[in-house]
């Protein structure tokens, strides 16, 4: 497996070095421990806008066009991402390419100028991008479950932002976030494939020496609100989307290894206890998975799928599926197989370097430490059918289970009654 290292500058900022000579490709990635999280009811939504304006001119590349000819120029690929609590900017080049993306991309970072006519033609391309969301009722009905399970704080607030926020933005609002928020010591560049080391050390010495010192600003700590066990939103479709689910573990949970090897007991693929109870069964839905996302202080559980509109009775018993697992021990048979499931996943995953870069990089950024492939199936191999069992009645067993749908159902009711088990 890949080795890595981890350099901190002067400065504060921390570089990750994940080399392969093998590859003919070089990423360049900054990540700043910032995002929705990091938000307030006033200006949710802009991490999000930020990150969208950051391609729009700087002082040496004027404009988007100038931006992306030059990364165009040499078949790079590009983007930036928002999430809750990281934003990141990188692109990916042939390997002899790596000082233009070391370049372009610190430059976007560092020296965006955001111009007034581009913050308002962008104003309208984010709006536009939040009416898509709404309008997709499978991308949709994540933001009801987000307001669900978490009520009225930052967890509980769409990424891209409130409308009435968005329209409210100004440019100086932007420059205060960014100079509160990216900081050095809250930065972290991630160095992935073909590589040499002092070269890159030195130009990143080299383009980051202006980069403000010091930490971003802390997010509000996570509060578990009290909230409805039902939130549903009526559209007149066939299929009715919905997530189910409750809260989960935090990062630093050492439960999460039981948590992973559960779930992929209960949707290992296509042989997996939901996949065949829901699709191959009852013949109810196309789509249908589950997953669960730890936070840094919080976490959630949560089944997803579009099922038939008059096959809502799908609900409980995916739930009594669910309930089985704190009642049994599951068997070797499976928790073998379920294992095996993961580690076989995971490692197709990250045989590419650049994946297991940015994994290597999120853990450095929210726990502060990285735990190998190698570390992490060692503590899969762990997991017993009683931890199994013990992790399913931690999340389960009280049977606060909340639901988010969009359907064309007017009446909570219903779907309360199917949620007594």
């Amino acid at each position: 497996m890949f080795e890595y290292k981890v350099k901190t500058l002067n400065n504060g900022l921390k570089i990750l070095m994940v080399p392969s000579k093998e590859s003919l490709s070089f990423q360049f990635t900054i990540v700043v421990n910032t995002g929705s999280d990091f938000e307030n009811k006033q200006n949710n939504g802009i991490s999000h806008f930020l990150e969208h304006l950051c391609f729009k001119g700087t002082e040496k590349r004027k404009n988007n066009y100038e931006i992306s000819k030059e990364l165009d120029s040499i078949g790079a690929y590009y983007n930036a991402f928002t999430t809750n609590e990281l934003t990141g900017y990188f692109t990916r080049v042939a390997a002899n390419y790596f000082e233009k993306a070391i370049d372009v991309v610190s430059d976007i970072y560092l020296n965006s100028r955001f111009p007034e006519e581009e913050i308002e033609k962008e104003r309208g391309v984010i709006l536009e991008e939040i009416k898509m969301y709404h309008d997709d009722p499978k991308t949709h009905v994540r933001e009801l479950w987000a307001k669900l399970l978490f009520g009225d704080q930052p967890a509980g607030w769409p990424i891209s932002g409130f409308i009435q926020n968005v329209k409210k933005i100004k440019r100086e609002n932007l420059i205060t976030y960014r100079e509160r928020q990216y900081r050095s010591k809250s930065t972290l560049i991630i160095l992935s494939g073909n590589f040499k080391e002092k070269q890159v050390i030195d130009l990143i010495k080299k383009y980051f020496k202006t980069i403000k010192k010091g930490k971003a600003y802390n997010k509000q700590p996570f509060k578990q609100i009290k909230t409805p066990q039902v939130l549903l939103e009526y559209r007149p479709l066939k299929q009715t989307n919905f997530v189910l689910g409750t809260y989960g573990i935090n990062v630093f949970d050492k439960r999460q290894y039981a948590l992973s090897v559960f779930n992929a007991i209960f949707d290992g693929g296509m042989s997996g206890k939901l996949y065949q109870l829901v699709r191959e069964k009852l013949g109810a839905a196309y789509y249908i998975n589950s997953t669960f996302i730890n936070y840094s202080d919080h976490g959630e559980y949560e089944i997803l799928g579009g099922i038939d509109s008059n096959k809502i009775f799908v609900i409980k018993e995916i739930l009594k599926e669910i309930i089985k697992f704190t009642e049994t021990e599951v068997s070797q048979k499976e928790l073998k197989k379920a294992k095996d499931y993961l580690k076989g996943k995971l490692s197709l995953i990250w045989e590419d370097i650049h994946e297991l870069a940015d994994n290597y990089g999120y853990q450095l950024l929210i726990k502060k430490e990285i735990e190998t492939p190698k570390e992490y199936f060692r503590k899969i191999n762990q997991i017993t059918p009683y931890d199994i069992k013990k992790i399913s009645q931690s999340l389960f067993k009280n049977k606060e289970f909340k639901l988010a749908l969009i359907g064309p159902f007017k009446k909570k009711e219903p779907f309360y009654r199917l949620l007594k088990i």
